[in-house]
């Protein structure tokens, strides 16, 4: 059995079992639930590739500290929905490029990683692997390519603009919880995420 096929079988049996739900950090919406209209709205948006192998894959991948590349993903592509969303721009553009602007399957310190500086490189290895994945809209390509801006060309479109802010935002937000969580487990303080 295929990696990917592991993990599409381990997700639909936490999704049948109500055991795990796909959430961004820090929302309490379920956004695999159909019980919220804006779940309904953005699951509708990504359904087609959250649930991809590809995308599923990117769970084995360290992004920021305890957060893995999937988890980062799901966060940057919801806040990114949520903001286009409330400012009338296009929210699905947003919602799918948020998703696949990680798509890549290293860790930048690996010594097979491809050659070059990791912040210019990642988004060009991103589009590709996206583009074998599903067909792209010309605002979906530039929200990948375009993500790390400042550190690339201007953004032509609104909806890059906000990814790439998103997309800093919930890096910081993420180096930030598990660095608490981190400095709660070692002065042996209750973890931030205790059950009681």
């Amino acid at each position: 059995m295929k990696t990917c096929d592991i993990y599409a079988t381990i997700v639909k049996v936490l999704l049948s079992e109500g055991v795990g739900h796909i959430r961004a950090l820090g929302s309490k919406i379920h956004l695999d639930a159909y019980d919220s209209d804006i779940a309904v709205e953005y699951y509708d948006c990504v359904s087609d590739i959250i649930g991809s192998c590809e995308v599923q894959s990117l769970m084995e991948h360290r992004q920021h500290m305890n957060v893995n590349r999937l988890q980062h993903s799901i966060n940057v592509s919801y806040y990114s929905f949520l903001l286009c969303k409330k400012l009338g721009l296009d929210s699905r553009a947003a919602a799918r490029g948020g998703l696949l602007h990680d798509l890549f399957f290293y860790q930048f310190s690996d010594k097979d990683a491809p050659a070059g500086w990791h912040i210019t490189v990642h988004p060009k290895q991103a589009l590709k692997n996206a583009e074998r994945l599903t067909k792209l809209s010309r605002k979906e390509r530039e929200i990948i390519v375009k993500h790390m801006w400042p550190f690339c060309a201007f953004p032509k479109y609104a909806e890059t603009h906000i990814v790439a802010l998103v997309d800093k935002y919930c890096a910081m937000c993420e180096v930030g919880e598990s660095a608490s969580i981190s400095l709660r487990h070692r002065r042996g303080k209750t973890p931030a995420f205790s059950e009681k």
